[in-house]
């Protein structure tokens, strides 16, 4: 169902629980969903999944600790549904053509084109704005790049302007590997950072 108003808290179980709407927090949860460094070494896929889900209600949530642990499954639905910007997801696997930490120097100004100013001095604004401005960009260097990402995946040939341009930016096209080994020092600030608790 398609909402007119801009969430800043989410029913769960019956009561409201405050949440980080700011599309800079939401940006935090999928950085933190695309970190590998936030993991314990030996952790098996369902720990994992389970420490993504526990980042992205603690990142979210305001008051997390207050929601009842046999809610979380709730929450986590909710949570989901407000970052999707209520539209519904087939749940198909889909090719991975932009990383939001990764595109961010080519996002940010492509939204502001659209916004008609800079974002970033925005106090607030709220995550469904935020991908309100996001899905009208238009021709952009992010456009373009997203475009050679979708052709190379599909096997697709590219068009001779395309080839030169990949050629020419290749560490702007290709998506990074998330696999460098971070310090303990920098795991542990990463932990704090995005509020996990061990």
């Amino acid at each position: 169902m398609i909402s007119w108003s801009l969430p800043t808290s989410l029913d769960i179980g019956g009561k409201e629980y405050k949440i980080r709407s700011d599309y800079r927090a939401v940006l935090d949860i999928l950085t933190a969903m695309n970190d590998p460094e936030i993991f314990e070494p030996g952790m098996s896929e369902k720990e994992k999944n389970i420490e993504r889900v526990m980042t992205m209600l603690q990142i979210l949530y305001e008051d997390f600790e207050s929601i009842p642990s046999n809610q979380w499954n709730e929450a986590t639905k909710k949570a989901k549904e407000f970052i999707d910007c209520g539209m519904s997801d087939d749940g198909k696997p889909k090719p991975r053509l932009m990383d939001w930490e990764q595109d961010a120097p080519l996002i940010i100004p492509a939204v502001n084109k659209v916004c008609h100013q800079d974002i970033r001095s925005l106090k607030y604004m709220h995550w469904w704005t935020f991908i309100s401005l996001y899905m009208e960009i238009g021709d952009s260097m992010l456009s373009t790049v997203i475009s050679i990402r979708k052709k190379r995946k599909k096997g697709q040939k590219l068009e001779k302007w395309e080839k030169e341009f990949y050629q020419n930016n290749k560490s702007i096209v290709d998506l990074k590997v998330k696999c460098e080994e971070r310090s303990d020092e920098e795991k542990e600030a990463l932990r704090k950072l995005f509020g996990i608790v061990k």
